[in-house]
C-alpha cells in the first residue's frame, strides 16, 4: 500500500491492456490481479471501479463549466473542496484567471486549453475522487517546459501516500518509483528500481539510453 509502481515499454507492449484488466474491461484467463491479497475479481464491478482511480492521457472534458468539469455535477463535493484540490496541484491562481473563474465555460473535449492545462484539471479531478489506487497514463504528447514541470509536481501531490500504476512514456518522471515493470511483446522482461535496472544494463538500460543519450562533449582544437 502507497506504493508506486511503473509500466514501461514499447508500444504494444501490454501496457494498456493490463490497465484495462485491473478495471475488469477485459476476463482474465490465466492468473489472479489481487489488491490487498484480494482477487479483483471478488469485488462488485462498481466497487473496484470506484476504488481505482484512471487518469488517461487523452483527458475527457465536456462543453461546460470547469467546476461541473471537475465535479462531473457530484453534489457532494463542495466548491470549497474543488478550491483546496486546485490549490494542491497549483492550479487555482490559472483558473481565476480565467474569465469567470470556476464558472468558466470549457469548449467540447476542452479544446480551449492546452494539452497540459487539460492534464493537470484530471489531477484535480482525480484528488477529489480520491481512489485507493491510481492509475495514471501519462500523455505521450510533447508539452512545453513549464506545464511539464509544474505536471511532475502534480503527479508528485496525487500519488503521495497513495497506491498508484504509472504508464511511464518519459522515463525521466519514474526515478522515485519503488518498482519499474519492464514489459515487451506482453511480457515481463525485467522488474526493479530505476537505479538496480540501469546497473543491470538489461532491457530498460537500453531504453533509457535511447532517451537520454548524449551527445559527446566537443574537445577543444
Amino acid at each position: 500500500p502507497g506504493q508506486t509502481a511503473a509500466l514501461v515499454g514499447h508500444t504494444g507492449s501490454g501496457k494498456t491492456s493490463i490497465i484495462s484488466l485491473m478495471n475488469r474491461l477485459y476476463h482474465i484467463q490465466k492468473g489472479a490481479i489481487r489488491i490487498d491479497d484480494t482477487d479483483i475479481t471478488e469485488f462488485k464491478l462498481d466497487v473496484l471501479r470506484k476504488n481505482i482511480g484512471v487518469v488517461l492521457q487523452d483527458v475527457f472534458l465536456f462543453s461546460g463549466s470547469i467546476m461541473d468539469n471537475l465535479t462531473l455535477r457530484n453534489p457532494e463535493i463542495s466548491r470549497d473542496q474543488v478550491i483546496e484540490a486546485a490549490k494542491m496541484i497549483d492550479m487555482h491562481d490559472f483558473i481565476m484567471s480565467l474569465p469567470g473563474g470556476y464558472d468558466y465555460k470549457v469548449m467540447e473535449r476542452g479544446s480551449s486549453l492546452s494539452l497540459g492545462q487539460r492534464q493537470l484539471l484530471s489531477f484535480i479531478r482525480a484528488l477529489l475522487y480520491n481512489p485507493s489506487v491510481l492509475i495514471l497514463d501519462e500523455a505521450t504528447s510533447s508539452i512545453d517546459t513549464e506545464s511539464e514541470i509544474l505536471i511532475q509536481r502534480a503527479t508528485d501531490t496525487l500519488i503521495a501516500g497513495r497506491t498508484s500504476i504509472i504508464i511511464a512514456h518519459r522515463l525521466s518522471t519514474i526515478r522515485k518509483a519503488d518498482q519499474i515493470i519492464v514489459l515487451d511483446k506482453g511480457e515481463i522482461k525485467e522488474t526493479g528500481t530505476h537505479d538496480s535496472l540501469l546497473e543491470h544494463g538489461g532491457f530498460y538500460a537500453k531504453l533509457y539510453e535511447m532517451q537520454f543519450a548524449k551527445i559527446e562533449p566537443a574537445t577543444n582544437v
